[in-house]
């Protein structure tokens, strides 16, 4: 059952920018670190950014300056703006509250 909702992936050109929002249940996101991980092709699931329910956040260095995660406490979702977006962006990003993950959405930069 998943009960993490990824949206605002697509297809961005390089240099480009996009916002990625996961709402969650209350019962995942309160008091929970909220995280944005990526998959790309052939390589491992990595770690993009996170942040503790008290707004401290851990980023990728690849993504560091390029990507901010905020999360509103209030509406339960978590968001990643994307960038000066490039190629190596290119995965399924995914979000993860506690143990729970939801299905990823796309992100795709062209050169």
């Amino acid at each position: 059952q998943v009960q993490l909702v990824e949206s605002g992936g697509g297809l961005v050109q390089t240099g480009g920018s996009l916002r990625l929002s996961c709402a969650a249940p209350r019962t995942i996101f309160r008091f929970k670190t909220m995280g944005w991980y990526r998959q790309a092709p052939g390589k491992q699931r990595e770690l993009v950014a996170d942040s503790t329910y008290g707004g401290s956040t851990n980023y990728a260095d690849s993504v560091k300056g390029r990507f901010t995660i905020s999360r509103d406490n209030v509406k339960n979702t978590v968001y990643l703006q994307m960038n000066n977006l490039n190629p190596e962006d290119t995965a399924i990003y995914y979000c993860k509250g506690g143990i729970a993950w939801g299905e990823g959405t796309q992100v795709t930069v062209s050169p």
